[in-house]
């Protein structure tokens, strides 16, 4: 998926008019960690991959999840990773891996795979000096090697995705895993190579056969229905392919979009696993995975007024949650992304699209077990999580959002997974603050850095550590200055400032902070005369913290 394309989806509704309050979207997170302990003291993640029930296993038969992004371009007519006309190629995967992320989802073009060209949206020296050295001179196939090996070096796993035949932007407008210049044959032949050339190498752990195979009702790619489009049978043929030659790849195979007359985002419908599972030869190595979106991308019949964490849940269940829950394969979420409202009151579909990642979010805490990639890396892109220049995060907001999925990756649930059983919609954080209060006593400690002080102003830092049992929905931080600091400007929180006393209050993507976990992304500038002392009696929620 590329967001200068239009995603077409096999229903469209007219658009959704309503306005809905940003401070009614506060997310209600419980996150089911349960740590297995292991005897091993090789990282987490190594080797190759494996499953068992809904579960992927490293190398040592521990469980991981897999808290990724997507990263384009090879599949485009440039044939080379976005952004290395900016970035030095190894300055993008240590931000991605200081940004909590363990794997790289890389979408590629068979016409690349077949006939790799020297690309010529690549540059060689930025503003900081010389960037991409080693890579003057190389194909696409032979950055790709480099871009494989400095993630690995990273810690960081790879998952090649065959999203398109010819090269050009989306996916394949057909809906089939191939064209006339591109047959089946040469697309299998394709990954063998793949499969060849990276056997040895464990950073690549797994394929992603074919990027959203759709089009069911204009004979496009269908499932369990035979002939030469059921995309199940074609998913065995190659998946098998690439078994003979290294058994222990994961095969990711991605749903169609109908499915017994019943339409959803493209490769997102995965329905047809009930009744005609895909078989493969060697065994623990298969992953089904899903995309989904919210309303900005298209209008879906589930995107109503009425919305909530229960219904999109069932939503969810029904169509590729269920695959997880139900202990018949893990499940990946391949492709997700959000564009967060611009500046001024947000668009219809703006406020239904923050309500939707919320409830995605959530449901994701709640099934720890089904891993993600979010789309997408690329600074060019309005789902992106870098700058346009690749050299930073484009959003704080969205990153810190992220993060608390991210969390839940470190450790894993060896518990069943949750099922669509109702679930309380979004709530105001004044009211889950005061419950909160209730249940259980708040246990938090707080950590405020100065960070940079200039005799009339500082910037300072501020993280909330929850040091209790209990998980905490929605907070309330507030503190007194011992002189004459006035906040300026603060991210990541909403605040208000009454003299020298000093309110923060979350903001709705960041209300949750699990038990001993942490919101550490919270900053400001201030102003002030005289001294600058670090305040010392901060409290959560009327509750002193240490």
């Amino acid at each position: 998926m590329l967001s200068r394309r239009i995603r077409r989806t096999s229903l469209a509704y007219a658009p959704i008019m309503l306005k809905i309050a940003y401070s009614m979207l506060a997310l209600w997170m419980i996150l089911l960690l349960h740590p297995l302990a292991s005897a091993s003291t090789s990282p987490p993640g190594e080797g190759f991959w494996h499953t068992r029930g809904s579960q992927i296993l490293d190398a040592s038969n521990r469980p991981v999840r897999i808290a990724g992004v997507n990263w384009y371009g090879f599949e485009t007519t440039k044939a080379v990773a976005g952004g290395l006309d900016f970035q030095d190629y190894r300055t993008i995967l240590q931000i991605i891996k200081r940004n909590g992320y363990n794997a790289l989802r890389i979408p590629l073009s068979n016409q690349m795979v077949e006939t790799p060209s020297i690309p010529v949206d690549i540059k060689f020296s930025n503003a900081n000096g010389p960037i991409n050295s080693d890579l003057k001179g190389l194909n696409g196939l032979q950055i790709l090697d480099k871009i494989v090996a400095y993630a690995g070096s990273q810690g960081l796993k790879v998952i090649l995705d065959n999203h398109r035949s010819e090269a050009g932007d989306g996916t394949g407008l057909s809906g089939l895993w191939f064209t006339q210049a591109y047959p089946e044959a040469a697309w299998i032949a394709d990954w063998r190579m793949l499969a060849r050339r990276y056997a040895s190498s464990p950073t690549v752990v797994g394929f992603d056969l074919r990027n959203e195979p759709h089009n069911a009702s204009k004979g496009g790619a269908c499932w369990g229905c035979g002939g030469p489009n059921d995309w199940r049978f074609a998913a065995e043929r190659a998946g098998n392919a690439v078994l003979a030659i290294n058994p222990h790849l994961l095969v990711f195979v991605e749903g169609i979009d109908t499915v017994e007359d019943d339409s959803y985002w493209w490769g997102g419908n995965l329905m047809g696993v009930r009744t005609a599972p895909v078989r493969l030869n060697v065994p623990h190595q298969l992953v089904y995975s899903a995309h989904d979106y919210g309303p900005v991308e298209a209008t879906q019949r589930w995107f109503t007024p009425e919305m909530s964490d229960a219904s999109l849940a069932a939503v969810w269940t029904r169509h590729w949650a269920f695959i997880a829950q139900q202990e018949i394969a893990p499940v990946w979420l391949g492709e997700f992304g959000v564009s967060l409202p611009q500046t001024g009151t947000p668009t219809d579909a703006e406020a239904l699209e923050s309500r939707w990642f919320q409830s995605l979010l959530h449901f994701l805490v709640e099934n720890p077990r089904i891993g993600w990639t979010y789309w997408t890396l690329n600074g060019s892109d309005r789902y992106g999580i870098l700058t346009p220049t690749y050299d930073a995060l484009s959003s704080t907001t969205r990153q810190s959002a992220l993060a608390t999925i991210q969390a839940s990756s470190k450790t894993v649930s060896s518990k069943p997974l949750q099922t669509a059983t109702p679930i309380p919609g979004p709530q105001p954080a004044a009211t889950i603050s005061s419950a909160t209060a209730v249940l259980a006593p708040i246990q938090c400690h707080i950590t405020y850095t100065n960070l940079k002080d200039w005799k009339t102003g500082f910037t300072a830092g501020v993280a909330i550590q929850n040091v209790g049992s209990t998980p905490i929905h929605g907070w309330a931080l507030t503190w007194t200055f011992d002189g004459q600091q006035k906040i300026t400007q603060l991210w990541n929180a909403r605040y208000t400032q009454n003299g020298t006393s000093v309110t923060l209050t979350n903001e709705t993507w960041n209300d949750s902070i699990a038990s001993s976990g942490e919101q550490a992304a919270i900053g400001f500038n201030a102003t002030y005369t005289g001294e600058n002392h670090v305040p010392t009696n901060f409290s959560l929620n009327n509750i002193p913290c240490k």
